[in-house]
């Protein structure tokens, strides 16, 4: 019987240290995925609140953000608060994998849409010529 108190004392011993294992490391990831996701939140509510005027377009030229590219990068500040809420609360990997896939997917087709405005600026440019 000594034995057996002996074994469940030590895996009871090793699952505590385990759990201390797991939460500083849970907690340092969650430190730094905030950390990280509050500075795309700064760079967009800047954009958002009118901090940036002027941004270089993909002809190299600098532009005036529109006001439609405002209201754009004010959803990426809202969803990007929304994320840091999430990580706030806990780690669900799976969750804030989506949730980042969705923040990207965002990014991706604004890029996609600049792309076709630069594209049709250009194709209208040279009509005129």
């Amino acid at each position: 019987m000594l034995g057996r108190s002996s074994s469940k004392k030590r895996v009871s011993l090793r699952l505590l240290q385990l759990r201390k294992v797991l939460h500083v490391d849970t907690q340092k990831t969650r430190q730094k995925l905030i950390r990280r996701l509050e500075e795309i939140f700064k760079i967009a509510s800047n954009y958002a609140r009118g901090q940036v005027h002027r941004v270089v377009g993909e002809d190299g030229k600098e532009r005036e953000l529109t006001i439609i590219e405002r209201q754009y990068w004010a959803r990426i500040a809202a969803y990007t608060a929304q994320i840091i809420n999430t990580v706030a609360k806990g780690i669900d990997e799976r969750q804030i994998d989506k949730d980042l896939d969705q923040l990207e997917t965002m990014l991706n087709e604004r890029k996609a849409k600049e792309q076709m405005a630069a594209a049709e600026g250009n194709r209208r440019a040279d009509a005129q010529s």
